[in-house]
């Protein structure tokens, strides 16, 4: 047992190592091709990547048939959380443009902490921990968004915090149909919708051009294939038989290793103030994910 959670463990570092690495091909991205034309193809290259993953577990394991409430329920969801996949990939890629890697994945990890927030209105309590959480991550927000100049926020940071807002109700979409279906093939179908969507408003409001496409292909397949199509495959994986709160505190490495990654690969360094920032939102998003006793939270 213990072999296996090592090894899910591993899975789940990789994840994140593909996830935080994953902003430097978004930013690179923006060199070649706009958000649209970008989040278009990666995201058909991830629903495409899925395909074989699918068909192999399909004939590895004889489940009956499926009821049409169960292609309801995947249909519908899939389609749904394409559309807030689309708003919240293409808010992140949009707000990359004008801000650095690590503050995008900083900004980005948020969801962590205003997830709990919306559960508010679900009548579910939040915990002393959330509470302070939530404090940590709005003092931490100032000191890696706010300029002490000005007072102003940077649009790209803006950008990226809705893009966490959203990513928050897709990842609450996500809780409720995903016990209802298959994992891989909702994830699928949300990648093709978001793909499709993106295709269209690259045809209304941008210009794209092939060749630019062709030169931003490394970009473009690290985001889809890495990106969409393994990392969360190998999160499934990894996620099996762990404890829930270990596997979140994993994840959550996305946003050091996205900062490590933007300094390293593309020179990004943070100002001293940003760097408290970080340590102060990396610290909101462990306290996030702390268990409490059942005693102390109200269902």
């Amino acid at each position: 047992m213990k072999n296996v959670q090592l090894r899910n463990s591993f899975l789940l570092l990789l994840t994140a190592f593909i996830w935080g690495t994953s902003f430097v091909a978004q930013s690179v991205g923006t060199d070649y091709v706009q958000p649209f034309t970008f989040n278009g193809i990666r995201s058909l290259i991830g629903s495409l990547v899925l395909l074989p993953c699918i068909a192999f577990l399909d004939r590895k394991t004889s489940s009956p048939p499926k009821s049409p409430k169960n292609s309801k329920d995947l249909i519908l969801g899939g389609t749904l959380c394409g559309i807030l996949l689309f708003a919240a990939a293409n808010f992140q890629q949009f707000g990359i443009q004008y801000t650095t890697v690590g503050k995008t994945g900083f900004i980005t990890a948020c969801y962590i902490v205003i997830i709990p927030i919306f559960g508010l209105f679900l009548k579910k309590k939040c915990t002393p921990f959330i509470w302070l959480s939530v404090l940590l991550a709005l003092v931490g927000l100032y000191f890696l968004c706010i300029t002490t100049d000005s007072l102003s926020i940077n649009f790209g940071d803006f950008l990226v915090f809705i893009c966490a807002i959203l990513f928050s109700f897709h990842i609450l979409v996500i809780d409720h149909f995903s016990p209802l279906t298959n994992g891989i093939k909702l994830s699928c179908i949300q990648f093709f919708v978001c793909g499709i969507l993106s295709i269209i408003c690259m045809f209304l409001f941008e210009q794209p051009d092939i060749s630019l496409i062709l030169s931003a292909w490394a970009p473009l397949m690290y985001a889809g294939v890495l990106s969409c199509g393994v990392a969360y495959t190998l999160q499934i994986v990894g996620q099996k038989d762990m404890n829930p709160t270990v596997a979140a505190l994993i994840l959550s490495l996305e946003s050091c290793i996205s900062v490590l990654a933007g300094w390293i690969l593309l020179g990004e360094a943070l100002s001293h103030r940003e760097i408290w920032g970080c340590i102060l939102m990396f610290t909101a998003i462990i306290l996030a994910q702390l268990p409490v006793k059942p005693s102390s939270v109200d269902n």
